[in-house]
């Protein structure tokens, strides 16, 4: 069986790694070609391109790589029409998976497509259901409140849960590790995550910084590390040297995928409070049980736009997912230092108020069940059988 994958950012990487992992139980012979990124090459794919080309976000950001991102729509459908595999699946990034997709369905209507990850329609932009219909043949959800709002729109879906429910969690004894290796010993560690595209980097880590010099003033004592993802890592290490409290920098190059995944979860595991950007990343804390300030901005005019078209009262996925509004957020005009502060140090006085939240949420995303991955990969089985 061949299977052609997209994935076109860490995110979606990490859902495809589980999902190539789930086919490959279910299926002997399978053959993967695509797009992706670490996690989905350590499962056996050979990229046709750098996948953090197509990691990038907002319109002012993505119009100076206009030009790049449509020669490799061009290429990457051309490639699928010329392998013929038995299916497509394309995983989160609709803005660029969905051009290939319609090249595709023009010239091979015969090839099954799914799509990982459902457009949240439920929070903005809902005609986005509608530019799916006819390319895509089946969506896989994250969250179980998704396949009624594809069904409305004529679209078949199965919620199929995420990923970060299977993955392992730091021990205690790692997480004792990680603190004596780093020399943190019983430190109150705040964790800090701005972003893992350049241009979330750019934007938040200075915001973060200087949000962090009145926290660490008030708790001397306290530590920052910083998980960077690795194509953004050299650009994290020269941005903290201007904040405050010496922070590290846990740096994955160098290090094979296992090494880097161990690290980064015991990390997650150490710390007391983390400061994060938005995205889904608040899983990964929510998986730790590490409460949260999330924070994020974009462009000027990306801002402006994307601000009249939100349907919902916040971004982040535990206080979605729970149902609740625990996680305190600052977002756009808001995320500034001076609001961002009192909010971590407040959580750093108190962590214990987002718990019940971070349990729901993982129990609601499938905790306890069937992997996700497997799980998806037996839709995208079951897609080929319609």
């Amino acid at each position: 069986m061949k299977v052609f994958l997209i994935a076109g950012e860490p995110s979606g990487d990490r859902l495809g790694g589980a999902l190539m992992a789930g086919l490959k139980t279910l299926v002997p012979d399978l053959a993967c070609d695509g797009i992706g990124g670490p996690m989905m090459q350590a499962e056996g794919l050979s990229s046709r391109f750098d996948m953090d080309e197509l990691s990038v976000m907002g319109i002012a950001e993505v119009l100076p790589r206009y030009r790049q991102l449509t020669r490799r729509i061009r290429e990457t459908a051309q490639g699928i029409i010329a392998a013929r595999p038995d299916i497509v699946v394309t995983i989160d990034s609709p803005d660029f998976c969905l051009r290939v997709l319609r090249r595709v369905r023009d010239a091979a209507p015969d090839i099954p497509t799914v799509h990982y990850v459902a457009p949240t329609v439920w929070a903005w932009r809902p005609h986005r259901a509608e530019r799916m219909k006819g390319l895509v043949d089946h969506v896989l959800t994250l969250f179980p409140f998704e396949p009624e709002h594809m069904a409305k729109a004529g679209i078949p879906a199965t919620f199929v849960g995420h990923p970060v429910v299977a993955e392992p969690r730091a021990t205690a004894e790692e997480v004792a590790a990680f603190r004596a290796r780093h020399g943190l010993g019983d430190a109150p560690l705040i964790l800090a995550l701005p972003g893992s595209r350049k241009s979330e980097v750019t934007r938040l880590a200075p915001i973060f910084g200087e949000a962090l010099r009145p926290v660490l003033a008030g708790r001397p004592e306290a530590r920052v590390v910083l998980v960077a993802a690795a194509p953004v890592a050299g650009l994290v290490t020269d941005a903290v040297r201007r904040w405050p409290g010496d922070p590290i920098v846990i740096d994955p190059r160098g290090q094979s995928q296992g090494e880097a995944e161990e690290e980064k979860r015991a990390a997650f595991g150490a710390a007391d409070v983390a400061l994060a950007a938005s995205g889904t990343v608040s899983l990964e804390l929510a998986a730790a049980g590490t409460p949260m300030v999330i924070a994020y901005d974009m462009a000027w005019i990306s801002r402006q736009i994307i601000k009249t078209m939100l349907k919902i009262d916040t971004v982040t996925l535990v206080n979605l997912v729970s149902d609740t509004r625990s996680v305190p957020e600052f977002l756009g005009a808001n995320c500034k230092p001076d609001r961002i502060a009192p909010a971590l140090t407040a959580l750093l006085d108190d962590p214990s108020g987002q718990a019940d939240a971070l349990r729901l949420t993982m129990e609601r995303l499938g905790q306890g069940g069937e992997p996700p991955g497997l799980r998806a990969a037996r839709a995208v089985l079951a897609t080929l059988d319609t």
